[in-house]
């Protein structure tokens, strides 16, 4: 909760703050990677970086954190913080990089927004920034210790035990512990972090769900080979494709990720876009290994069935449950005479009452599934998603 004396200044200010927060992220990022290099080489994705994503998020985070101490004064957002903590867990970052960002940060602050930054004013934002990391340092504690890794101990080597090839864009990879332990279990719908050194030195970290049954004894993660864009983009998943092969050894977190499937007999929405069916193809596993008959209404789409990634075990593990149905989109169905041509349509389905959706996939997909359920009465409390890379609907969704 802010301090009495700091919410005026925070209201007053906001509004300035918030107009000048992309020229105050983009300086920071300057004055952080001047400092520290290393940071850029070894833990900030460089394609985010280039195309400003990385920017937008956090610029949207810290806006939204400060806009919702004001509008819930009693209530911490524990939403929007989980979903950072998440992400911080899986790659690495570590309390004592806090105070890094916190001595950039506010020097770009001041630098941008020159004498309107009075002591007072510094220091309610001060307040601001110090409530949010403090709580984030909190729960990435708890992630950190629940999954048994300490701070700093982030990696652990993974051996590749086969490489097959999905699409023409998407591999899957099934790893195991290179010591030979079992890999451990993980809850459906959660990600780990791949760290990869690259041919310039670089170690470059990507998120990638894992999407095989959660008590297997060893992980599955599938990469799309991402192509084109501003910038490094797509260096990670362009160079798993080009080198990694059965026997290499890659660094790999532990699981994190809060888009997880509770346990329970409701109905479940299932809807996915592109390589998005990775966290749902280990829901769907989940399911079938607890013979769940709960109704489950599984949306999949995609440009061709050619580029659905697991499409045969997508369809496999929707006739394994009883009251699952599976409903396809694609952009050129072809001869596929189950699939409908276009976009994803939830208009179109009977979903039952009192659903629970989950959604993974490009924003575009997310705002127009999320948005169409909510016409249909969904509750917005009621629709969970998970978008890669930077999420820039952070605070908005």
């Amino acid at each position: 909760m802010l301090s009495e004396q700091s919410a005026p200044v925070i209201r007053a200010t906001l509004p300035v703050v918030g107009a000048a927060i992309g020229e105050i992220t983009e300086l920071f990022y300057a004055k952080l990677f001047t400092d520290r290099p290393e940071l850029l080489r070894d833990l900030f994705n460089r394609g985010n970086q280039a195309n400003g994503d990385q920017r937008k998020a956090l610029a949207g985070s810290i806006a939204a954190f400060a806009g919702l101490l004001l509008e819930h004064p009693g209530t911490r957002p524990d939403a929007m913080l989980s979903r950072i903590a998440h992400k911080h867990a899986s790659l690495g970052v570590t309390s004592e990089q806090y105070e890094l960002v916190h001595r950039h940060l506010f020097a770009a602050i001041a630098d941008v927004l020159g004498d309107a930054v009075t002591e007072e004013v510094a220091a309610a934002w001060d307040e601001v920034y110090w409530l949010m990391a403090n709580a984030l340092i909190a729960v990435e504690t708890r992630l950190r210790q629940e999954a048994g890794t300490a701070e700093g101990a982030t990696w652990r080597p993974m051996e590749v035990v086969e490489r097959r090839e999905e699409t023409a864009d998407a591999v899957s990879l099934v790893l195991r512990p290179a010591d030979g332990t079992p890999a451990g279990a993980f809850r459906p719908g959660q990600y780990v972090g791949v760290r990869v050194e690259l041919p310039d030195g670089a170690r470059q970290i990507r998120q990638y769900s894992l999407s095989s049954a959660p008590g297997d004894a060893r992980w599955r993660i599938t990469v799309k080979r991402v192509r084109g864009g501003a910038g490094p983009e797509g260096e990670v998943s362009s160079w798993l494709h080009g080198h990694v092969r059965a026997g290499d050894v890659l660094g790999v977190s532990a699981p994190f990720g809060d888009l997880v499937l509770p346990d329970g007999d409701g109905p479940l929405l299932l809807a996915s876009a592109g390589i998005g069916c990775t966290p749902m193809l280990s829901m769907l596993h989940h399911l079938a290994a607890a013979g769940a008959d709960r109704p489950v209404t599984v949306v999949h789409a995609d440009r061709t069935p050619a580029d659905h990634a697991h499409r045969e075990e997508h369809r496999r593990l929707v006739r394994a449950l009883p009251g699952a149905r599976l409903h396809l989109w694609y952009e050129e169905p072809g001869e596929d005479a189950e699939a409908s041509r276009g976009l994803a349509d939830v208009a179109a389905l009977d979903l039952p009452e009192g659903l629970t959706a989950y959604l993974c996939g490009p924003l575009p997909f997310l705002r127009a599934v999320r948005g169409g359920l909510l016409r249909r009465g969904v509750p917005a409390r009621a629709v969970h998603y998970e978008v890669f890379g930077p999420d820039l609907w952070l605070g908005r969704a």
